[in-house]
């Protein structure tokens, strides 16, 4: 495969989606841990809360820049439904970085993190620092989540569909 291919030319090729959603969710991500760490540190609100301030900005960011360049076009024709059903796998995501993120958490919907409470990481990192260990667990794991789940409900072009498209 060339670099052009990779990197310019439309496509519908899971690997080079897969290979340009990284691209895309780190910048997404960057946006989002700099949301939440700024809303933390500067506002002082719970872990949990500033994860969604972060969320919403990366979900746009991820949102506008996969439309352009990750996925081609989408199988549903309304851009306000495409949208909708892109937030709500999102929204999912957000939910399990909820859950991934509470056991790190110094305070928060689910209260003090067990890992905080019992110290778990040392001197190695002060307890306050904690929710960026399961930010980055949670990064992970979510990101597959919301590749896979967007392009198979959103984004998978069937063969009758490219037939469709070529008459």
């Amino acid at each position: 495969m060339n670099l052009k291919k990779i990197f310019l030319e439309g496509t519908n090729n899971t690997a080079i989606q897969f290979f340009r959603s990284l691209f895309v969710g780190g910048i997404a991500t960057i946006v989002d841990m700099a949301v939440l760490i700024a809303v933390r540190e500067i506002f002082r609100l719970p872990e949990d809360i500033c994860a969604v301030f972060g969320f919403v900005v990366g979900l746009a960011v991820n949102y506008i820049i996969s439309n352009l360049w990750v996925f081609s076009k989408a199988k549903v024709k309304s851009r306000t439904l495409d949208f909708i059903v892109f937030a709500v796998i999102g929204i999912i995501g957000l939910g399990l970085t909820q859950l991934i993120i509470a056991p790190f958490a110094t305070e928060g919907l689910f209260g003090k993190g067990i890992l905080v409470e019992n110290a778990v990481f040392g001197s190695l990192l002060p307890t306050d620092k904690y929710y960026i260990i399961g930010k980055i667990i949670a990064v992970v794991l979510v990101y597959m989540w919301n590749f896979f789940a967007r392009k198979f409900l959103l984004y998978n072009k069937t063969d009758n569909d490219e037939a469709q498209q070529e008459k």
